[in-house]
C-alpha cells in the first residue's frame, strides 16, 4: 500500500523534471524546422537560469524573473545568429562555441547568488482534484509553469502545421532557394525562430533555478540542453513526441532519486548515469530507422543559405 501511494508523487516529480527539457526541446524543434542547427542549448539555458534567478531576487517578483530569462536567452541566441545567418559561420562550431560561452558568461553574472536560496512557485490546489488518489497532485498539483510547457505543445504543432506563418517557416526549412525565389525574407523567418528557440531555452533554464531547484549553482542544467536536442530528433521533430520523450527522460531522471528510497542496491554513481545512458539508447535505437529521419529532417537544416548565392 505505501509503494502504492508513491506512485503519485513520484509522477509529479517526474513531470516536473520534464519541465525544462519540453521548453528547451520545443524551442529547439522550431529551430530546427527553419533549417537552423543550434547546439547551443545548454549555454543559453544556464545564461537564463541565471538571468532569472537574480532578477527574481533583487525584484521579488517571479514573473519579472521568467520574462527576463526568455529575453536573455534570446539575447543570447541572436548571438548565435547573427554569426551564423550573417556571417555565415559554421552552424555546429558556433554552437557548440556559444554552450562554452554560456557556461562562462553564466558562472560569472552568478558569482554572487550562489547558494543563496528562492522560494519556489506557489502549487495549484484544486480542492476535490488535487487530493485524487494517485493521479491528483500530479495533475491537479503543479505549478504554472508545468502548465504552459505542456500548453506550448499544442500551440507550437498548431503554428508548425495550421498557420500560414509556420508553412512558410517549414518551406523555409525544406528548401530555402525555392522560399527565396518565392519572396520570401529566409535570413528574416531564420532569425526570429532563432530568437524563439533561445527564449524557450531560458525559460527551461530559470525553471531550474527559479522553481525546480530554487537556487544558482554553476552549471546546474547538467546537460539537460544535450538531451533537449536529442529529443527534437527523438520526436522526429514532432511537438507531441517531444512532449512524450520529455516525460521519458524525466521519468529516468526522477527514477535514480527513488530506487535506492525503494531499498535496492545500485551504485549512486550508476543512477546519476542513467539520463544520459538513456539519451545514448535511444539515439542509436532510433538510428536505425534512417528512413524516418530522413523523411522527417529538415531538408536544409544546418546548410547555410546567402540571398545573393
Amino acid at each position: 500500500m505505501n509503494d502504492f501511494a508513491l506512485i503519485g508523487p513520484i509522477l509529479a516529480a517526474m513531470f516536473a523534471a520534464a519541465t525544462p527539457l519540453l521548453f528547451a526541446a520545443l524551442g529547439e524543434l522550431v529551430v530546427e524546422k527553419s533549417g537552423v542547427l543550434n547546439l547551443g542549448v545548454e549555454g543559453m539555458m544556464l545564461v537564463g537560469a541565471v538571468c532569472g534567478f537574480a532578477v527574481t531576487i533583487q525584484t521579488g517578483s517571479a514573473v519579472t524573473g521568467f520574462l527576463v530569462a526568455a529575453l536573455a536567452g534570446a539575447a543570447t541566441a541572436s548571438l548565435f545568429a547573427v554569426l551564423t545567418l550573417f556571417l555565415l559561420a559554421n552552424q555546429v562550431a558556433t554552437g557548440l562555441a556559444l554552450t562554452l560561452f554560456g557556461v562562462g558568461l553564466s558562472a560569472l553574472i552568478g558569482q554572487g547568488f550562489v547558494g543563496i536560496p528562492l522560494e519556489g512557485l506557489p502549487k495549484l490546489y484544486i480542492p476535490g482534484l488535487t487530493d485524487l488518489p494517485v493521479v491528483g497532485q500530479a495533475l491537479f498539483g503543479q505549478d504554472i509553469m508545468v502548465y504552459l510547457a505542456v500548453a506550448a505543445v499544442p500551440l507550437v504543432h498548431l503554428f508548425l502545421y495550421r498557420t500560414r506563418a509556420g508553412l512558410v517557416l517549414r518551406a523555409v526549412g525544406e528548401n530555402h532557394t525555392a522560399a527565396h525565389a518565392l519572396g520570401y525574407k529566409v535570413l528574416r523567418i531564420r532569425f526570429l525562430a532563432v530568437l524563439f528557440g533561445g527564449a524557450m531555452a531560458g525559460l527551461g533554464g530559470a525553471f531550474l533555478s527559479m522553481d525546480y531547484t530554487p537556487m544558482w549553482a554553476e552549471n546546474m542544467t547538467s546537460g539537460r540542453g544535450w538531451i533537449a536536442l536529442a529529443l527534437v530528433v527523438f520526436a522526429t521533430w514532432k511537438p507531441v513526441r517531444a512532449m512524450l520523450g520529455a516525460w521519458l527522460f524525466g521519468g529516468v531522471t526522477i527514477l535514480q532519486l527513488h530506487v535506492q528510497g525503494l531499498g535496492i542496491d545500485v551504485p549512486s554513481q550508476l543512477l546519476s548515469m542513467l539520463p544520459y545512458l538513456a539519451t545514448v539508447l535511444v539515439l542509436v535505437l532510433i538510428s536505425r530507422d534512417v528512413a524516418r529521419i530522413r523523411l522527417n529532417a529538415p531538408a536544409c537544416l544546418g546548410k547555410l543559405f546567402h540571398p545573393d548565392a
